[in-house]
């Protein structure tokens, strides 16, 4: 059975950076597989740990993590995206007119 974690708000030092660079894999695993709920959700919880970090510890995130959060926050999460489950009412899942 694997080890149990310490809450998020109780990691700091290169505890904070590794947990932060899990979450963030994990989250560009979910979006690599089209699971976006699940993405969004690691994406937040990585973010608010990243937000955490000095900007020493950042630079210990791997580059092309940190690429692909900057990336995907501004451009598919920023506050110019509609938020999930707020679709146009009586359209489709696929956002055509059911016939």
């Amino acid at each position: 059975m694997p080890a149990k974690r310490k809450p998020d708000d109780e990691l700091r030092g290169p505890e904070l950076v590794k947990e932060t660079a899990r979450r963030l894999r994990l989250a560009r695993t979910h979006w690599d597989a089209h699971r976006n709920g699940a993405c969004r959700l690691e994406r937040t919880r990585a973010l608010a740990l990243y937000e955490r970090l000095s900007e020493s510890e950042k630079e210990q995130i791997p580059q092309v993590l940190r690429v692909w959060l900057r990336y995907r926050s501004e451009k598919y999460f920023g506050e110019h995206r509609t938020p999930p489950g707020s679709g146009a009412p009586g359209r489709g899942r696929r956002g055509h007119e059911d016939a």
